[in-house]
This record gives C-alpha cells, sequence and structure tokens, in this order.
C-alpha cells in the first residue's frame, strides 16, 4: 500500500515541520493578537492625540524614564553577582537543603509584590530586623533610590537564576572533563565552557529580569514609596497620575513605557541576541 500525501511538510534545520499548519498559523496569529490587542488599544490612544509627544517633552516623565533605566541597569548588575554563582551552586552541586535553597529563591516569584515590598520593608526598615545594625552604621534603605533597586533586584533576579539553572546544568559534563585533562582551572571551565554554552540560557534569564524589573510596582512603593526624582519610577509615574485623576497623562507616560520595553525586546530579536529569547530561532 503506498503511503498518502496529506501536503506539503518541511523539517528545518532545528527539527521543527513547516508548512501544512495554515490553521495553526492563523490560530497563532488570533490567539497571540489577544495579548497584543490592548497594548494596541493603550498606544492607539496615545498617538491619537497630543499625549504620546506631550509625555515625551515631560520632564517628569524623562526623570521617571532615566531613573527607571538607572535603577532597572543596577538591579541587573546585582542580578549578575547574586544569580550566576548561586545558579552554578544550585545546578552542579548537591548538598542537604538545596531544596530549600531553590525554594527560597523561587519564593519572590509567586509573592504578591505589594507583600514583597512589606517584606523588605520588615527586613531594612528602621524598625525592622536589620533596622537598628544598618542605623548604627548610618544606612538608610527604604524610600531611597537604592531601595528601588533592592525592590527590583528581589522581584526579578529570581528568574535569571532559574533559567541560568537549566542552562548551566544542560553543559554536558564530558566536555568539562577533557578540558580538565588538558589542564584548564575551574575559572577557565567556567570562562571558556559553561558561559558561552549556557548564553542562550543566560541572556533569556537576564531579559526576562529586566523587564520584570522595568515593570516593578508594588514592591517598589511598599519599600521606596513614590518620590518625584528620587524613587518614582515610570509605573509609579502611570500609577500616579491615573490615581490624580489626569487621564491623559496616565496613558501617556504607560505608552513611553511601552515602547521602551518593546524596543528592547524588539532590538534583541533582531540583532544578535535573537537566540536570548528564541532559542530556536538563529
Amino acid at each position: 500500500m503506498s503511503a498518502v500525501n496529506t501536503g506539503p511538510s518541511v523539517t528545518t534545520a532545528h527539527g521543527r515541520r513547516r508548512g501544512g499548519g495554515r490553521g495553526a498559523v492563523v490560530l497563532a496569529w488570533v490567539l497571540g493578537g489577544l495579548f497584543g490587542l490592548p497594548v494596541l488599544a493603550l498606544l492607539l490612544r496615545a498617538v491619537s492625540g497630543d499625549a504620546l509627544a506631550t509625555a515625551v517633552a515631560s520632564p517628569a516623565v524623562r526623570d521617571a524614564l532615566a531613573l527607571s533605566l538607572v535603577t532597572t541597569t543596577a538591579s541587573l548588575v546585582l542580578t549578575i553577582l547574586i544569580g550566576l554563582p548561586l545558579a552554578l551552586a544550585l545546578a552542579r552541586r548537591r548538598f542537604r537543603g538545596s531544596w530549600l535553597v531553590a525554594t527560597m529563591v523561587d519564593l519572590p516569584i509567586v509573592l504578591p509584590p505589594s507583600v514583597a515590598g512589606l517584606a523588605l520593608l520588615l527586613l531594612a526598615g528602621r524598625r525592622g530586623l536589620l533596622g537598628e545594625p544598618l542605623d548604627l552604621l548610618g544606612i538608610s534603605i527604604p524610600f531611597t533610590t537604592a531601595a528601588v533597586v533592592v525592590a527590583q533586584t528581589f522581584v526579578a533576579a529570581p528568574f535569571f537564576v532559574r533559567s541560568a539553572r537549566t542552562g548551566i546544568a544542560a553543559v554536558q559534563r564530558d566536555m568539562e572533563d577533557a578540558a580538565r585533562v588538558d589542564g584548564a582551572t575551574e575559572r577557565d571551565l567556567l570562562r571558556w565552557i559553561v558561559i558561552p554554552l549556557a548564553s542562550p540560557a543566560l541572556a533569556a534569564g537576564l531579559v526576562m529580569a529586566w523587564a520584570r524589573a522595568l515593570g516593578e510596582f508594588g514592591a517598589t512603593i511598599m519599600f521606596a514609596g513614590s518620590i518625584a526624582g528620587r524613587t518614582q519610577t515610570l509605573p509609579l509615574l502611570v500609577y500616579g497620575e491615573f490615581q490624580g485623576g489626569d487621564i491623559e497623562a496616565a496613558i501617556a507616560a504607560a505608552s513611553v513605557l511601552v515602547l521602551a520595553a518593546a524596543g528592547v525586546l524588539i532590538a534583541i530579536r533582531r540583532l544578535h541576541w535573537g537566540r536570548a529569547l528564541d532559542p530556536e530561532v538563529g
């Protein structure tokens, strides 16, 4: 019996089948559009009047955007310094209580942001667990720019750790063993084998952590407040304008936030970091 040809099908270099599935493509556009439609409505409202142009010219929006970019960059640096060694330990070491460490790392992902902010306040606030020791050292974190960075790092770093842990665990040990035979040190292994091979997962984790930090609201307003020019990031400005009754200003500020985030994500996909978000797409 001869095989029945059910339609054209092409297998790509990545092993995925293309062709013969227009229904799936249409379904993907329709369902994907459900996620893009609210954002489109926001942008259409912003450009339909002078809201977007006014927002770009607004000192408050520019200050909030600049603060958001500075604090998210700082939180990303902290995320790498803290998250990479942690991901290495969780991916490569089996120790007593490792499951508990992993649970503590994942906890901020599922905590409501307001709870995360309250927890930080009870830890580092003036009457918090570390409040008195910090006060003796002359250090005050709550309601400062540093508090914004701490809040962003607390809620965003777990995304990087999870992705990095998965990528590092996937690196084959045989390659490392061969390099050790040739005299490579542990630092050499990390620099020339582990990080390059795990780079797509590391990059994806960094993108997700940055995006989470950029959109952070609840923990920031609880732990850092919303002080213009000091702790008022762009999400807090959107909320403040909305609460103040200036809907157009809130829409304009929100559109700037959307464009900034979308611009980075599009650039990552279009430039050499495309694999950071789409591991199967070169």
